[in-house]
């Protein structure tokens, strides 16, 4: 299985824009530039690549993680998956911090948080992701 996107930039890197587009069309025409990256804090003036990867990385532990809980016999009412994913300016992504808040019934605490670590290791974009630091911090609801 293969997944798609697109990346088209025009100008030098300071002053230059890009737009991405994906596959599925959740991306189409979506801007990014450099201020949308290492500028904006806040996070309103458009995406990033490194928003990507948080958003990647977050969908696809919520799912991994899911389906251990469901594997267990405690399926999960729902899942909340965050990630930040921290970019050090000169020296590249250094990592990504997972949280989760699950709402799970009949499972204990001390299972809920080995499967997450589970899940955590096994995700594949975690394992993508394997050249930086993953954190993980784990509740139940």
């Amino acid at each position: 299985m293969n997944r798609t996107a697109t990346a088209i930039w025009k100008g030098a890197l300071k002053d230059g824009t890009g737009t991405l587009e994906a596959q599925s069309g959740a991306l189409s025409g979506q801007p990014y530039s450099f201020k949308t990256r290492f500028e904006d804090e806040s996070g309103k003036s458009g995406t990033n690549p490194e928003e990507l990867i948080a958003a990647a990385h977050a969908g696809c532990y919520a799912m991994q993680f899911s389906h251990f809980l469901a594997e267990n016999g405690t399926p999960a009412d729902k899942i909340e998956a965050k990630a930040v994913v921290t970019l050090v300016p000169g020296t590249g992504i250094t990592g990504s911090a997972l949280s989760v808040v699950g709402t799970v019934p009949g499972i204990d605490e001390a299972r809920f948080k080995r499967l997450a670590e589970k899940a955590k290791a096994e995700c594949p974009v975690s394992k993508a992701l394997g050249a930086i630091d993953i954190s993980l911090d784990a509740r139940l609801a």
